[in-house]
This record gives C-alpha cells, sequence and structure tokens, in this order.
C-alpha cells in the first residue's frame, strides 16, 4: 500500500517532454539535458538527443562542433583522412609531368641562391627577390627515382600522421617542415647550387611521427631504424642536399612536439605558435644569407 503510493507520487514528480508537456519522461538528451518522450528520441552515439541537437543546433550555447570526435592533436577526424595527402602527391606529380613537357620550366621552380654567380649581379634565385622558390622547389622533381621514393614515403608517413593530427596541423607540420629544409639549403649550401624536391618536408614527417609515436607509447625502433638509413643515405651518397633533410627534420620534431604536447586549454595557440617560431627563424635565416649575398 505504502509502495504504491510512493510509486504514484514518483510518476507525478516526472518532468514533461520539452515538446509534448503532457507526456512525463524520464529520459533526458545527452546534450542539452531536456526532457524528452520515445517520439522525439533520436539514437546517438551515447544515449538519446533531442531532435535539434541532432540536428547540430542545440540552442544551449554548445557548438555543433563540440561532439565531434577529435585526434590526439585535437584535429577533426575525417571521413577520408588521407584526403591532404592525396592532393600533396598530386600535386607533385602534376609538376613533375609538366617539368618533363616543358624542361625550361624547371629553371624557374628550383631553388638557386643566385645566378650569375659574382661577380656578376644576380638577376634570378632568392638573393634577387625570388622568395617563391623556397616553396616551388619542394613540388619540383627530376628524375623519376627521386619523386618515386619522395611519394612513398609521403603515402606511408603522410597518411597515417594525418589522421593522427587532422588536416591543418598536418598540414602546417608539412609545409613548415619543407621550408626549413628550402631555408637551410639557402643559408648554408652554395648560392650558386640548385636543389629541389620534397624532401625535406618527407623529413620533417620523419620527425613529426617519432614524436607522435613516442607520445602514444608507440615502439619507436622501426622508425629510428627507417630514419637513420635515410640519414646514412643522405651523407654517402653525392647529390643529396643534407642541408634540406636536416632542416626538415629539425621542424618536423619541434613542430610535432608542439602539435602532440600542447595543452588542451591552449592547444591551438601553442601548436600554430611553434609552427610561427619555426617560420620566424626562416625568414632570419632567409634575411641574413640574403643579406650576405648581396
Amino acid at each position: 500500500m505504502d509502495h504504491a503510493a510512493g510509486s504514484s507520487q514518483d510518476a507525478q514528480s516526472l518532468p514533461g517532454c520539452y515538446r509534448h508537456p503532457d507526456r512525463e519522461t524520464g529520459i533526458r538528451c545527452t546534450r542539452c539535458e531536456r526532457p524528452i518522450c520515445p517520439e522525439c528520441m533520436v539514437n546517438a552515439s551515447v544515449g538519446f538527443q533531442c531532435p535539434e541537437c541532432a540536428r547540430g543546433d542545440s540552442g544551449t550555447g554548445h557548438a555543433p562542433a563540440a561532439s565531434r570526435p577529435r585526434t590526439v592533436a585535437g584535429g577533426t577526424v575525417t571521413a577520408d583522412p588521407r584526403l591532404l595527402t592525396k592532393i600533396l602527391i598530386g600535386i607533385n606529380v602534376a609538376v613533375f609531368i609538366a617539368v618533363h613537357v616543358r624542361p625550361s620550366l624547371l629553371s624557374d621552380l628550383v631553388l638557386i641562391g643566385e645566378w650569375p654567380p659574382a661577380p656578376y649581379k644576380a638577376t634570378q634565385g632568392v638573393a634577387a627577390g625570388e622568395w617563391y622558390r623556397l616553396v616551388t622547389s619542394m613540388f619540383a622533381h627530376q628524375e623519376i627515382w627521386h619523386i618515386g621514393f619522395n611519394m612513398l614515403s609521403l603515402w606511408w608517413l603522410g597518411g597515417p600522421l594525418e589522421a593522427a593530427l587532422g588536416r591543418a596541423r598536418y598540414l602546417a607540420v608539412y609545409l613548415t617542415s619543407g621550408l626549413a629544409g628550402s631555408a637551410l639549403v639557402y643559408f648554408l649550401a652554395s648560392p650558386t647550387t640548385q636543389t629541389l624536391g620534397a624532401s625535406g618536408a618527407i623529413f620533417g614527417l620523419f620527425g613529426a611521427t617519432a614524436v607522435l609515436m613516442r607520445r602514444l607509447n608507440y615502439d619507436l625502433r622501426p622508425i629510428i631504424a627507417l630514419l637513420v638509413i635515410n640519414l646514412i643515405f643522405t651523407f654517402s651518397w653525392s647529390g643529396i642536399s643534407w642541408q634540406a633533410h636536416i632542416g626538415g627534420l629539425v621542424a618536423g620534431l619541434v613542430t610535432g612536439y608542439g602539435m602532440v604536447h600542447a595543452p588542451r586549454e591552449r592547444r591551438a595557440l601553442v601548436q600554430y605558435g611553434t609552427c610561427a617560431l619555426v617560420l620566424v627563424v626562416v625568414v632570419v635565416m632567409t634575411l641574413l644569407r640574403t643579406a650576405q649575398l648581396t
């Protein structure tokens, strides 16, 4: 008798559905916590949501993206985690084809400090104001083995790293590493030496991958072994720009660390601030070398 009376009182205390106030319910939306009846329930990954929250506009102050799954670096998980990697490979292949269709194009894309050499006044090169060469040289290849090796490495390293960091952060690491490699070449190599290729950016991916694997407590021996082999080739084969490899590797280590170790409350600031810091170093090296050559 007392139990039945208690049950009746509990039933009377149940709230009504926010869309159908006459319908009592004990279920609440997992996002906005408004009471919802069975007719208004929308299945979610955890529990049920109201129709507004399920459509992405809860009206509760939470952004629609707040419930999206995030990568370890805070990036958005996407349906195609290799999209940017595919685009980067496509750009490199397109430039490779264009260079072979029109060979004269290569001279406008390669990284060169100055040409002609002193004592003549330079009319071409970074020292002559063609800073764009620091970027275009990252996507230009001449030999089939060169682009083949770089694109295989980009696919093997870039795909998993893009999935782990998210597209924007992955692209920031790639471009920053490539620019750092180009800047170190310009800073240390002979100004009349022509260099090209995505190797600086690839070595940046090596560095960022190593940092990520360390952060996730994965076995580092495979990536370290692969990196050591590549460094041996770098310093033992002639015609390979070790400056681009080392510059890219250091930038990848630094930016990768910033990406995966940034505190959650200041994540974007630390991540992109780290990339900006590396770019400042790139600009400073470029300005110093230009002042030296001019």
